[in-house]
């Protein structure tokens, strides 16, 4: 059984009464939503890649909401699922996040607060899916670590596709962190070659080596020089040399360079025939190499040499529109590796991140995501929820309702401390409208003034 419009939430809810509220409150927020009474239905109408989430009462007749929780965790760990109750305890409500609930209720729960919850697990939804989408898309292919819809991103998708198989020398062009050796791989790849992907970092090699590490050497050619090295240009075969940071090779080993790209051919230290240059060459840079040329700094023939053709990366700031879709990449690939569930964000704090401007680019925001993942930001979610068997010891046998409002305190009070006393800067961190917190705050009788200047 599969239903024929795009539903946003699949509401699992045994009483007839709450089930027909519930829908009708987040069908006014303008929700597309698909309602059933019990697990063994909900699993029914569940399809794989449901772009939607899950809203789960955790009393159901047959399967309870947290084996259904369970068994969806199983199908796709990352489909949101917010459990609802009026008989858990704060234990329960602890389990099941760390179980993998997205979130948890309490009922009786105010409209106003379920779609808040639904609003932002559909956002992490999404992100989700287009991070599966764009790989999916691009699985297999060459291009397949350069993430992002973006028109310059396109392009650069475009080029490598176009450029790869020709195997013509190729220079790029990117600022610190765009992803310049990951562009490098990618045209290796698209080249069908066999040959190995030989990278070379022209500004870490001290310049008494780089000539015999380049070259090579024949024994004898040098002190110390006891045996025939060779070089890496003819180890490549006809793979590709990947020469990163080329603006560092020394003026000296420029001219050879230079030569070596002329004749298609490399001559190690102290031989007198040439060995055929059967590899591809593709070089980096993040500076403007033909105005290094104009000051002295570059060979203005070698840039022409190496410019056969040319990639351009942009910078992040240039592609806001694709920091959701890598944040989530990151944030998956770091929670898969560091065996960590991934904090949601919220709609606020992504737009704060897609304002800023990332000078490290894709790297930047690589350990950002990284970082978020192992709870060391600033702005990361506030305080951890208690372990299952550490209640509060002011409310050892607290109903859930009380419990949850104390953490909720807890959350509110942090946030607060860290903003100054700022409610606009506390809701950003805290994921919640300024009028939300507003009566929050003014619920749970605190003053946000008595935290400024704190």
């Amino acid at each position: 059984m599969a239903w024929t419009e795009p539903v946003d939430v699949l509401l699992v809810e045994d009483d007839e009464h709450v089930r027909l509220a519930t829908t009708q409150s987040l069908r006014l927020a303008g929700l597309q939503v698909q309602s059933v009474d019990s697990a063994e239905a909900a699993r029914a109408w569940l399809q794989p890649g449901f772009a939607g989430v899950v809203v789960c009462d955790v009393q159901l007749p047959g399967d309870s909401g947290l084996v259904l929780l369970h068994s969806l965790r199983e199908q796709d760990h990352e489909l949101p699922v917010i459990l609802v109750t009026g008989h858990g305890d704060i234990g329960m409500a602890v389990e099941a996040m760390r179980d993998g609930a997205w979130d948890f209720i309490e009922k009786p729960f105010s409209a106003e607060h379920l779609v808040e919850v639904v609003r932002r697990a559909l956002a992490q939804r999404r992100l989700v899916l287009e991070n599966r989408r764009l790989k999916a898309q691009l699985g297999g292919g060459p291009a397949d670590g350069l993430l992002g819809a973006s028109a310059a991103m396109e392009q650069v998708r475009t080029l490598i596709t176009t450029l790869g198989p020709a195997r013509v020398d190729v220079l790029i062009h990117g600022e610190t962190g765009t992803g310049k050796e990951v562009v490098a791989r990618a045209l290796h790849a698209a080249s069908g070659s066999r040959g190995p992907f030989v990278a070379i970092n022209c500004g870490a090699l001290p310049e008494s080596v780089f000539e015999s590490e380049i070259f090579g050497a024949e024994a004898g050619a040098y002190t110390g020089a006891n045996k025939r090295r060779i070089g890496k240009l003819e180890f490549a075969g006809d793979g590709t040399v990947f020469l990163d940071e080329i603006e560092s090779m020394p003026m000296a080993l420029q001219v050879k360079m230079l030569r070596v790209l002329q004749e298609r051919s490399v001559e190690r230290l102290g031989a007198n025939t040439a060995q055929p240059l059967a590899c591809r060459i593709v070089a980096a840079t993040k500076v403007d190499l033909l105005d290094m040329a104009k000051d002295g700094r570059f060979r203005e023939d070698l840039f022409y040499r190496l410019d056969v053709a040319s990639v351009v990366l942009p910078p992040l700031r240039q592609r806001r529109e694709d920091i959701p879709v890598l944040l989530s990449h990151f944030c998956a690939q770091a929670g898969e590796r560091l065996q960590r569930t991934v904090p949601a964000w919220s709609s606020a704090q992504l737009a704060a991140w897609q304002a800023r401007d990332w000078p490290g680019n894709v790297r930047e925001l690589r350990n950002f995501a990284e970082r978020w993942v192992l709870g060391l930001l600033t702005e990361a979610a506030p305080p951890a929820l208690p372990s299952a068997s550490a209640e509060p010891a002011a409310l050892p046998q607290a109903p859930l309702d009380e419990a949850l409002a104390s953490v909720e305190r807890q959350w509110i009070v942090q946030a607060l401390r860290e903003s100054g006393g700022n409610i606009a800067k506390a809701g950003e961190r805290l994921g919640l409208a300024r009028k939300t917190l507003h009566d929050r705050i003014r619920r749970l009788g605190l003053d946000a003034d008595a935290y400024r200047g704190t």
